[in-house]
């Protein structure tokens, strides 16, 4: 068996895997799901399910589903928010790129000479971080901060499995606003792996204030990089005490 038909393999057994999780878990948290579409609905006349559009593994866009955890409007703050978003950039990545090209490839901008990695940093320091997520974030609700926290929130995206849409180890599925500024060709990699209900960023730097851009989308490409079945298995051991760290995010 080469490389190709063992990464294949690989592939198929880990959707059976998938699909066993999926099915099982939905089983067991049901009267978790039901109690906590029950206390929504009784905070709030809002929907219980918060649909998001979600870009997965190559640019498969899909509908991911979770609990609603923040104020109905709460997508239309977004921009109000840009001083509180934890990500900050730094060296490297889809930022300035250095780590990552051997040659620039040079650009005209206002009919003056510039390299890409000087127009994306100019670019993030323009725009900001390409990913968002906020410390003490004041959209979320009372009980959206007890979802949250306990990983509630994420139960939906098991019908997102059952549907293929997800596995449960991969990389986060990313907002369109978010995708589509990951444009550069190492950024872009991170899109090969599976989108995940878990992966390798969220059991390293989950609820870490001190997080960068730059070492989510290393972690992202990493494990679209390594991808194998023994290190899904470590990322799952490893979510479980993940899930119940404290955070304000």
């Amino acid at each position: 068996m080469d490389s190709k038909q063992k990464y294949t393999f690989s592939l198929f057994i880990k959707r059976l895997i998938d699909l066993a999780f999926a099915v099982v878990l939905i089983i067991l948290t049901s009267p978790v799901m039901l109690i906590t579409a029950l206390l929504l609905k009784l905070e709030s006349k809002a929907p219980v399910l918060y649909i998001s559009r979600r870009v997965g593994a190559n640019y498969e866009i899909f509908d991911l589903y979770k609990f609603r955890s923040m104020i109905p409007d709460a997508d239309s703050k977004l921009a109000e928010m840009s001083d509180m978003n934890m990500y900050k950039t730094g060296k490297g990545g889809d930022v300035q790129g250095h780590d990552y090209y051997d040659e620039d490839t040079w650009l005209y901008q206002d009919g003056e000479k510039i390299s890409e990695t000087e127009y994306l940093k100019q670019k993030a320091e323009k725009e900001g971080a390409a990913f968002k997520k906020f410390e003490s974030d004041p959209r979320i609700t009372k009980l959206g901060t007890f979802i949250r926290n306990t990983s509630i929130d994420e139960l939906p995206q098991l019908f997102n499995i059952l549907k293929g849409n997800m596995s449960i180890v991969g990389n986060r599925p990313l907002p369109l606003y978010e995708a589509e500024r990951l444009t550069t060709d190492y950024a872009s990699k991170r899109f090969l792996a599976p989108a995940g209900l878990t992966g390798l960023w969220q059991v390293t730097k989950r609820g870490k204030a001190d997080m960068t851009e730059e070492e989510r989308i290393d972690l992202d490409v990493y494990y679209a990089e390594n991808f194998s079945l023994w290190l899904d298995l470590k990322i799952i051991l490893k979510t479980f005490p993940a899930v119940f760290q404290s955070e304000k995010v």
